[in-house]
């Protein structure tokens, strides 16, 4: 089953950002250590510019995502983009295509706003999500670079 989170739904979300960033952190070198957390999940699920996605097994949520409308530059063809993140599947449920089901979600919900322009974030070094994104039809668009000057 495919469903928007409920407040209820709160305390797994969080272990899912925890989860996340777990996966994440071996990625990124500028991640703090220790518990920390990226998203207000609480404020989205209630956000009316901004929607979480869950999916359930037998009852149980086994993967998340959600998607904000966000200001774009002001340069740009679209004055706003719908922006993904908290793309997260349990481990035992990966490869079933349930992130599939969720962006088709998210992308819904961006569309039934008249947002047509969506983006997400992915680090380069995570091929399967990156397969996973290709397959519902995002492509590579811009590379973010970064310099340690503390190391040179």
């Amino acid at each position: 089953t495919i469903r928007k989170a409920i407040p209820d739904d709160l305390g797994i979300l969080l272990d899912f950002e925890q989860g996340l960033i777990n996966v994440e952190r071996p990625m990124d070198p500028t991640i703090q250590e220790g518990e920390i957390s990226y998203y207000d999940i609480g404020a989205f699920i209630v956000a009316e510019d901004a929607v979480v996605i869950v999916a359930e097994f037998e009852g149980k949520i086994v993967a998340s995502g959600y998607a904000r409308i966000k200001d774009d530059r002001h340069y740009l063809k679209h004055d706003k983009q719908g922006y993904l993140g908290f793309m997260f599947v349990i481990e035992e449920h990966r490869g079933k295509g349930l992130n599939k089901l969720i962006i088709e979600e998210l992308v819904k919900w961006c569309r039934d706003r008249a947002i047509y322009e969506i983006r997400l974030d992915v680090y380069e070094e995570n091929i399967q999500a990156i397969k996973a994104y290709e397959k519902a039809g995002f492509k590579k668009h811009m590379i973010t670079m970064r310099l340690d000057a503390k190391e040179q």
